[in-house]
């Protein structure tokens, strides 16, 4: 089935639709063969640039070295109690050791940093006699170990943090994809003061990074969607000449939609005028109106060249310029600060930004991850299982639909 025959079928034909996939190459030979405006998953973007990091020698020894230990810890029963029992004496968080997935990059992360969290109760742990019973060659990590480790997560620490925000579902995410990305990097640049193994870390990141979101539609699609967020609105990573352009840009596409609203609203048919009058009705009808239209005409008459309504007979504003007026206004206003909700801010701001409100509609529903709809596959996964497979499609739907959105209250 072709896309525009999937368009049909979901009845998306009359929207806005922009097309957001991983990087694989049959995805991104699609969306260049329907023509759709497309923008790569960020999180698969940065999966894929974090495993290249992953890779770097030194880091990928370290990570085989912490993930057999990870992994006898999960595989003894004798470890892992004991492994309670230190922690208890250290004063530790009783949690458990983290062996990492292939396929998602950040459980590495993960399972150093628990190590690093964890590395006084492992260590007394592999040196009890009832734990070391038949592994004599298990050992902890030695003092440079430690410090790659420490380095490697200090290093990796603003992959996970933007993974992290870029998993969320309840408030925009294609916006953030340009600042976090121009921000990586700056986070990924090499300084005077790295050890070898995060120069090699660093490079490994930004040369990947470095390979994506070169297409100028991808780029303005991701420049106007922070533009029209209110907390990135200064677009402070790009150049002044950038910036005028994505704002120009924005106004543009302000002054065309309405355009295209005013072209809807002409093309409603009218009422049919009355062409009756009330004369015969009634007979002060005709005498009043009469007497208005004169007074009127003497009023003009009088005091037309001393009381001309300048700003009536003004010309109206084209769509172009409200829009331009209205971007002035919206450049200059403050800032949202971080942590606030930018959506709520167009639900105030909405009387105020009238022409700009259609536009930030238009893009800041964009996810920017496919995170979402792999979440859908999962749960529909936990659903339809080999005792359920006799399900209706229809009663599919409604489960899936209802174990991801249905809050049932605790007791």
């Amino acid at each position: 089935m072709e896309g525009g025959e999937s368009m049909e079928e979901w009845q998306l034909s009359d929207k806005d639709v922009v097309l957001v996939t991983d990087n694989a190459s049959n995805m991104i030979a699609a969306a260049e063969f329907g023509k759709f405006p497309h923008v790569k998953c960020f999180a698969h973007t940065l999966n894929l640039a974090s495993q290249r990091a992953l890779k770097v020698a030194t880091l990928s020894r370290l990570l085989g070295r912490v993930r057999r230990i990870s992994t006898f810890f999960h595989r003894s029963t004798t470890a892992n109690h004991y492994l309670k029992e230190k922690q208890k004496c250290l004063g530790l968080k009783n949690h458990k050791l983290i062996t990492d997935v292939a396929t998602r990059w950040n459980s590495a992360y993960d399972m150093v940093e628990r190590f690093l969290e964890q590395q006084p109760a492992i260590c007394a742990t592999l040196l009890s006699p009832e734990v070391r019973k038949g592994q004599s060659d298990l050992c902890t990590l030695n003092e440079t170990d430690v410090s790659n480790a420490e380095d490697a997560v200090s290093a990796l620490k603003p992959m996970k943090d933007a993974t992290t925000l870029m998993s969320e579902e309840n408030n925009p995410t294609v916006s953030l994809i340009a600042p976090i990305n121009a921000q990586l990097f700056q986070d990924m640049t090499g300084t005077i003061g790295d050890s070898p193994m995060i120069h090699a870390i660093k490079n490994a990141i930004k040369t990947d990074l470095l390979k994506r979101y070169n297409s100028e539609a991808e780029k303005k699609i991701l420049r106007t969607a922070s533009a029209l967020d209110p907390r990135f609105k200064g677009l402070p990573f790009l150049t002044v000449e950038e910036r005028l352009e994505v704002y120009r840009g924005v106004t543009e596409e302000a002054a065309s939609l309405e355009n295209e609203r005013t072209l809807r609203r002409t093309e409603v048919t009218e009422a049919p005028e009355v062409t009756g009058t009330l004369e015969e009705e009634t007979p002060d009808g005709p005498s009043a109106p009469k007497r208005k239209a004169s007074s009127s005409s003497l009023l003009v008459s009088l005091l037309g060249r001393s009381f001309t309504d300048t700003e009536g007979t003004a010309e109206p504003k084209t769509p172009y310029a409200s829009a331009e007026e209205e971007m002035e206004r919206y450049c200059k206003a403050s800032s949202l600060p971080l942590t606030e909700d930018p959506l709520n801010w167009w639900r105030v701001h909405e009387i105020t930004f009238p022409l700009l409100s259609r536009v930030s509609k238009r893009y800041l529903c964009i996810p920017g991850t496919s995170v979402s709809a792999e979440r859908v596959f999962s749960t529909a996964g936990d659903v339809v299982t080999a005792k359920r497979n006799t399900l209706k499609p229809e009663h599919v739907d409604q489960l899936v639909f209802l174990q991801k959105n249905l809050q049932i209250p605790k007791c």
